[in-house]
């Protein structure tokens, strides 16, 4: 078959690992930007007067705008060429990026916080399926390993970046120094980006537009990236903007599976999910973005709403972990196919479970040091499950559903982030509830342990054992408080653990790549 030869025949004219480090710059340069972004947010409020919640827009903005491009760049790939999709959102999002930075209003950085989110949720995508054609099967995990290094060091070093940058200079310029790494990665995606001949001949066959699934899609998603970031704030289903935009997500998006499904060129291929391996790591993508986001969210909020750190303070906390996780990268990249990667799955996910189980030691009086070991532990396991899910994705799938797979694979990596990070918040404020409830029952006004208290803080603090009673009543409330949410955060990594442990045993569902040389893609793809 023609395609089965340019699949077996075609390579880019450049050198592999030269396009892998461009691909990658652009990959690096994006979730930079996120995370210095959160870090920053109180300082956005502040110089433009506005309240906590309006400056969370800033955040929901661009999560939603990345949301809705995630599952259709597949399509946008294909309709109009890898490379160009590619290029014009590294031009998106550094241009939306200096807009960000000469934003005078909050509507004005809103509105360009938007055009960024479209240009960075195409990136991802794209890149993957850059390294999938590029790389041969043998050393496409080698590849991933360096996409995955610059997923990981990105963030870690984001808060410390973005702390120092705020501290020292001023939030404008956590956008700004998008510039120079965005006209790199344009200048040399431009020299050594190339598209497939498979991508070319689909260019020109012009199919017709699928407006209903382009619309229902975008729409769908993101009324549900909306209420995923907001339901927390507006206590999910107790508020009437929740209830309504959840119910049309969820009637949106069942329309959309109907309609994409017998669609003869749909926007999103949803039947690519029936190929064993492909669904399976579907699923496992989606677990792993709830625990990666999840986790990186919850222990910097222990470090500053706990033990007082401040961002920049918690986020040398995170940023050896970072470095962790990019050499297990490459570990993980050069013993791939060295073994069964079910395998290397498999205790990836135990031994995360266990970082995560370890993290339930965590107390108010942790030291710096002990919390940035066990957070280091904690993601020892994750560049054995990130390698070899993202080689086994494309397994029994032909070279032209490459942008297909990579986007629905990303997509669902991200919403599983916001769903984790969601649902962790409201678990933390609903844990913590409960935990005051049990704290305070064990507490009664004329019983031993407060008197006790009170009359050891009078006795500390010099004061009369009346005038000391309010403040010391105020001082044990505070602290059960604490004590409530220190709990909770120990109940929150403790469910985290188990699920990671229960999920370990599906990745023998997938089947491993073939070891015959060069088999008919379109054949696996059936099977």
């Amino acid at each position: 078959m023609p395609t089965t030869h340019h699949e077996v025949a075609w390579k880019p004219k450049h050198n592999q690992w030269a396009i892998a480090l461009t691909v990658t710059l652009a990959t690096f340069m994006e979730v930079l930007d996120t995370s210095i972004a959160n870090v920053a947010l109180p300082h956005i409020a502040g110089s433009m007067g506005a309240s906590q919640e309006e400056a969370t827009w800033v955040l929901t903005s661009y999560l939603v705008a990345s949301a809705v491009i995630l599952p259709i760049s597949g399509w946008l790939s294909n309709r109009f060429g890898r490379k160009r999709f590619y290029m014009t959102c590294v031009v998106m999002f550094t241009i939306s990026s200096l807009l960000c930075g000469l934003a005078p209003t909050l509507p004005f950085l809103i509105l360009a916080r938007v055009l960024q989110g479209l240009g960075g949720g195409g990136l991802a995508p794209s890149e993957q399926a850059i390294l999938a054609d590029t790389f041969s099967v043998a050393d496409r995990g080698k590849a991933f390993a360096l996409y995955g290094a610059a997923v990981v060091v990105a963030p870690a070093i984001g808060p410390t970046l973005g702390g120092w940058i705020t501290d020292n200079y001023n939030w404008h310029w956590i956008f700004f120094i998008n510039l120079p790494i965005g006209l790199v990665s344009l200048f040399l995606s431009n020299r050594m980006v190339e598209d497939s001949p498979e991508i070319i001949a689909r260019t020109k066959r012009r199919d017709p537009v699928d407006f209903i699934g382009l619309l229902s899609v975008g729409i769908g998603v993101a009324l549900l990236e909306f209420t995923l970031d907001k339901g927390q704030e507006k206590d999910w289903f107790g508020s009437g903007e929740i209830q309504l935009t959840a119910l049309l997500a969820v009637v949106i998006l069942i329309f959309f599976v109907f309609w994409e499904w017998r669609h003869p060129d749909p926007i999103v291929d949803l039947k690519l999910l029936k190929n064993r391996n492909f669904g399976t790591a579907v699923f496992l993508q989606l677990v792993l973005g709830m625990v990666l986001f999840g986790s990186t969210v919850l222990i910097p909020q222990f470090l500053q709403g706990l033990l007082g750190y401040t961002a920049e303070r918690a986020g040398e906390v995170l940023s050896p972990a970072g470095f962790v996780m990019m050499f297990g990268m490459v570990i993980a990249g050069r013993t791939l196919g060295k073994g069964d990667p079910r395998m290397t799955v498999m205790l990836g996910y135990l031994a995360t479970a266990a970082g995560l189980y370890n993290l339930t030691r965590l107390d108010l009086g942790t030291a710096f040091g002990t919390i940035t070991i066990w957070r280091m532990l904690q993601v020892i396991g994750l560049p054995f499950i990130f390698i070899p899910i993202s080689t086994l994705n494309y397994v029994g799938v032909p070279r032209e559903k490459s942008n297909q797979i990579s986007s629905l694979s990303n997509f669902a990596r991200n919403m599983g982030g916001s769903a984790g990070t969601a649902l962790l918040t409201t678990f933390l404020a609903r844990s913590a509830q409960v935990h005051q409830m049990q704290l305070s029952s064990n507490i009664s006004q004329g019983g031993y342990a407060i008197t006790d208290y009170i009359s050891h803080f009078a006795a500390n603090s010099g004061m009369s054992v009346q005038a000391a009673r309010s403040t010391a009543v105020g001082s044990a409330y505070q602290q059960m408080l604490q004590q409530a949410s220190m709990l909770a955060y120990k109940d929150a990594f403790a469910l985290l653990a188990m699920v990671i442990a229960c999920l370990a045993p599906l990745v023998w569902i997938m089947r491993l790549p073939p070891k015959a040389a060069k088999p008919d893609p379109e054949q696996l793809a059936g099977h």
